[in-house]
């Protein structure tokens, strides 16, 4: 909004606001007011967590040094929210159409992780949401999401070409009229191998950060640097220059989602402050789903959900713990992989100390994401 007040409508009157246009200096703007709201009202949703009695449910069967973490507050992914999106709202164009597309896949899938956390702490339910409920949901966000994206195509505004990480050349498209020895003419359904991808990217990603939160500060510091790194990829994506020159599919209107990207940054950050260890605050499920269905959306958007793996590769190893543990006790009689899923607790069973096991698993988060940006040259 604040782009449209002092762009568009005050620049004639008023020359020095022409900086206001440059993508750059308007995510810069949005991530240091990320920042700020994160940082000031921090405390005062804290406070109001503590007043509300919404304190973190520690289960039993889980490590026995968290136990001391019972009654922590949590759902502070509500902050994580508010510093994402008023600052997204307020330094990127309003007219841009992936703008809120990705505000929204941000807000439902908070809103799901607020019904599940609503669930375990107020209603007192231990598990909160079934696992069907919530994938239901997720599913049904991720169809909104694919439909919005599906619109777009047909106004040439969005591609459902995919980017390959390597191959350059190899760009295949997910529509079926596309597709060797298929009918044409199939309208509609001609979307749907899209429709079923953008779902079980957007599912897997707003899961994995999920699985991730079990430690202080893990997540949110695992996030920073998949969302730093998925800024540089809007900002490449969206620049026509850059883009030409990486050799990208050149999409200048997901170029604003480089403002949401440094919003991310600086409310992670600023949540972190209250996260790290010892921490004052847990996410939540409110924070995990919505800032993985954020990460998820953005890369489906500029079309490097191939690259999710890289960019998110804390996210995908925690993931592929639990569904390797649950796989291998039920197909194992019993039988387990690791001490402990997800991953995090694997080590801690192994005698590291928290802190530790989060400045190792920040440490390979960052080295994933350089991978995942130097592929951009290696094509």
């Amino acid at each position: 909004m604040l782009y449209w007040l002092l762009y568009e409508k005050l620049f004639p009157y008023f020359h020095p606001f022409r900086i206001f246009r440059y993508l750059t200096f308007r995510t810069a703007f949005a991530s240091a007011t990320a920042l700020l709201i994160a940082l000031f009202i921090g405390p005062w949703v804290i406070q109001k967590l503590r007043e509300f009695q919404i304190g973190q449910y520690v289960r039993d069967d889980g490590p026995q040094s968290h136990l001391k973490k019972s009654g922590t507050p949590t759902m502070g992914g509500v902050l994580i929210a508010i510093a994402i999106l008023l600052p997204t709202v307020l330094w990127s164009d309003p007219r841009n159409p992936f703008v809120w597309i990705v505000v929204f896949s941000t807000t439902a899938y908070g809103a799901i992780g607020f019904a599940d956390d609503y669930t375990k702490v107020v209603k007192k339910r231990s598990l909160g949401l079934t696992a069907r409920a919530k994938l239901f949901w997720q599913g049904v966000v991720g169809l909104v999401v694919a439909s919005s994206l599906v619109l777009l195509e047909q106004f040439k505004l969005f591609s459902t070409t995919l980017s390959v990480p390597f191959i350059k050349s190899l760009r295949p498209d997910l529509l079926w009229n596309h597709w060797p020895a298929t009918l044409p003419h199939l309208g509609l359904l001609a979307f749907l191998p899209f429709v079923i991808w953008v779902v079980l990217w957007l599912t897997l990603s707003s899961n994995a950060v999920n699985l991730t939160d079990g430690l202080d500060g893990l997540a949110i510091g695992c996030t920073i640097i998949a969302a730093g790194a998925l800024a540089v990829l809007t900002y490449v994506s969206g620049h026509v220059v850059f883009a030409d020159y990486l050799e990208l599919q050149r999409m200048p209107p997901v170029g604003e989602l480089t403002v949401f990207c440094g919003s991310m940054v600086g409310a992670s950050i600023g949540f972190l402050w209250y996260n790290a260890h010892p921490a004052e605050v847990f996410m939540g499920d409110v924070g995990s789903l919505a800032l993985g269905g954020a990460i998820g959306t953005v890369a489906v958007v500029i079309r490097q959900e191939l690259l999710l793996p890289f960019i998110g590769g804390i996210f995908l190893l925690e993931a592929l713990s639990v569904i390797l543990q649950v796989g291998s006790y039920k197909l194992r009689n019993g039988k387990r992989i690791f001490k402990m899923a997800p991953l995090h607790h694997h080590f801690e069973q192994l005698g590291w100390a928290e802190s530790k096991v989060i400045a190792r698993f920040w440490i390979g988060a960052l080295v994933f994401a350089l991978f995942a940006l130097t592929t951009l040259k290696l094509r």
